[in-house]
């Protein structure tokens, strides 16, 4: 089986999903075909490939807008194929977040018109390296307000990789 793994990486946990999730299904015996969104020489090709799998960090509410034009473009090619969604948020990692994570794929479903088979609010990390100020109050202030986490503590990842290769191992033996 070929899997293609689509992703959109902002700050770099999504393409530590995206390698992980790609190691995953190679280790399962899967051809895979990983591009990155930014990569704007691939040439995507539907042809071959029996499932695909879509990972897109969320920064400001939204998935990144090459993440989302590509959906839009490639709707009907999606629909197609049998698809999961690993949508990336720091909402996932707290229950008390998990409602506003899956608005975020909500909204993104809406604007792009797709909606994939399967979908997974996966949690990101932080990266204080790649914060300005007002992006570390934001992380602060706003997406880890009443959180036991410490943006000054350095990165701080906190994906559930055991929860993520159930999710992907479910769907690529489904």
């Amino acid at each position: 089986m070929t899997v293609l793994i689509f992703f959109a990486t902002i700050e770099g946990q999504t393409g530590k999903i995206a390698r992980f999730v790609a190691d995953q299904a190679r280790k399962a015996g899967h051809e895979v075909l990983l591009v990155d969104a930014a990569d704007n020489t691939a040439e995507i090709s539907f042809k071959g490939v029996d499932k695909v799998i879509l990972a897109a960090s969320v920064h400001e509410r939204r998935h990144p807008s090459t993440f989302e034009v590509f959906l839009t473009a490639q709707r009907k090619a999606l629909e197609a194929h049998d698809t999961l969604l690993l949508s990336v948020s720091l909402k996932a990692a707290f229950p008390e977040g998990l409602e506003e994570a899956q608005d975020y794929v909500t909204e993104m479903n809406m604007r792009t018109g797709f909606t994939p088979d399967t979908q997974a609010l996966v949690a990101g990390a932080v990266r204080t390296g790649s914060y300005d100020y007002f992006a570390s109050q934001v992380v602060r202030h706003v997406v880890l307000r009443g959180q036991d986490a410490d943006v000054n503590a350095g990165d701080q990842e906190f994906t559930d990789w055991a929860a993520l290769e159930a999710t992907v191992a479910g769907f690529l033996a489904g």
